[in-house]
């Protein structure tokens, strides 16, 4: 048997023990729970439930707000069965400062206890002494989430929907309200107060890798590698199918009509060797990290091979380190690699800092040509009113 055992505070019979004695080590729980085999436990702010196998929900502990479920507002020394989930076979049980949540194994919700923030979702804020279903017309929950220091409820649904309700950042949300969260635990991160985790996180390693974690593992691998870049005399190792698969500059290159198709080590001169790394891991994991100043370069690169999403990557790194000093090199760059986003923002940045701008060394050193179309265009804007 899988037996309850509680101790601590007591002051409102959570303990189980039939009196309101503080608990200092573990005793085993009795009364309705003598013999029988529990399987999820779950405690409030002074209330406590438990599932046994065969689905039936038993509580005990304070019930001022009807979060035991059993009807009337009592509090009860020792563990009482909940009665109005009869028939029902609870798989999930979660509990709120001062409310519950019970899934059961056909994907049913059903929610009791305190409703101030709206925390049951039934679209008001009345208590409830006994489970009401909710959520009725929604596909089948999966999953449902709650913590002893919030008054926040969230469930995801068999598709992957993330529902929340309750108190969530200070509002009062009365009915389940679909998030664009992919996790319960995110609502609890991001909308609880204080923000928690309503479960515990895992620590374990998983050996399992997904195929995304996989090629990310595998880039730069020499073990089982079968083409080498060489860049300022630096090696890289990669996968030719990968290559292929992921860019067409390569899947151009590796046709037997390329010389490269037949190279085991391909000499790389026209980039600096944390550029091109930098490009081929993109190509492995999807994602860039570089400073500013070398992004410029991947820059060149994606536009060279004709990569469209790097170079929107590179955009986005160039946007979050602009400054008065480097302003005018990248409205520079962006106008030579044809980055349109990227010369507006830069533009726009110049002339919003103008007088620090044109007191650079970057501001003087760009070609004649250049610097008389950004004047005019900046008077254009209005830039030089007085």
């Amino acid at each position: 048997l899988a037996l309850v055992f509680a101790w601590g505070y007591n002051n409102c019979g959570q303990i189980g023990s039939g009196s309101t004695a503080n608990q200092p080590y573990p005793r085993k729980v009795t009364g309705c729970l003598q013999g029988k085999s529990a399987v999820a436990i779950t405690c409030g702010q002074t209330s406590s439930m438990a599932v046994i196998d065969n689905g039936e929900v038993y509580g005990w502990g304070y019930n001022g707000n009807g979060q035991l479920g059993i009807g009337n507002n009592g509090n009860q020394l020792t563990p009482c069965r909940l009665t109005a989930l009869q028939g029902l076979c609870i798989q999930q049980i979660v509990s709120g400062y001062g409310h519950c949540l019970a899934l059961t194994d056909e994907g049913l919700l059903y929610a009791w206890g305190a409703n101030t923030y709206g925390q049951l979702g039934t679209g008001n804020k009345s208590n409830h002494l006994s489970p009401v279903q909710i959520m009725a017309d929604k596909e089948r929950i999966v999953e449902v989430a709650a913590c002893h220091s919030t008054h926040t409820s969230a469930a995801k649904t068999q598709s992957g929907q993330v529902y929340m309700w309750g108190q969530c950042r200070g509002q009062s949300i009365v009915m389940p309200h679909l998030t664009h969260f992919i996790n319960t635990d995110d609502v609890f991160a991001c909308f609880a107060t204080p923000s928690v985790m309503w479960r515990l996180m895992s620590m374990e390693h998983d050996d399992f890798l997904t195929v995304a974690e996989a090629l990310r593992k595998e880039f730069d691998s020499p073990e089982t590698a079968d083409l080498k870049f060489s860049v300022e005399g630096k090696c890289i190792h990669v996968h030719k199918a990968v290559l292929k698969i992921r860019c067409e500059h390569f899947r151009s290159m590796f046709r037997s009509q390329w010389t490269e198709d037949q190279q085991d080590v391909i000499e790389i001169g026209q980039f600096s060797y944390p550029v091109y790394r930098s490009f081929l891991q993109f190509l492995y994991t999807d994602t860039v990290d570089l400073p500013p100043e070398d992004a410029i370069g991947l820059l060149d690169l994606a536009t060279s091979y004709c990569e469209n999403r790097l170079k929107r990557l590179c955009q986005q790194i160039i946007k979050r380190g602009i400054t008065v000093e480097n302003a005018f090199t990248l409205l520079s760059a962006a106008i030579r690699y044809d980055a349109e986003d990227l010369e507006v923002f830069c533009f726009r940045f110049c002339v919003n800092h103008l007088t620090q701008v044109t007191q650079t060394g970057a501001f003087w050193q760009v070609d004649g040509g250049m610097l008389k179309e950004f004047i005019s265009k900046a008077s254009r804007c209005g830039a030089f009113k007085n």
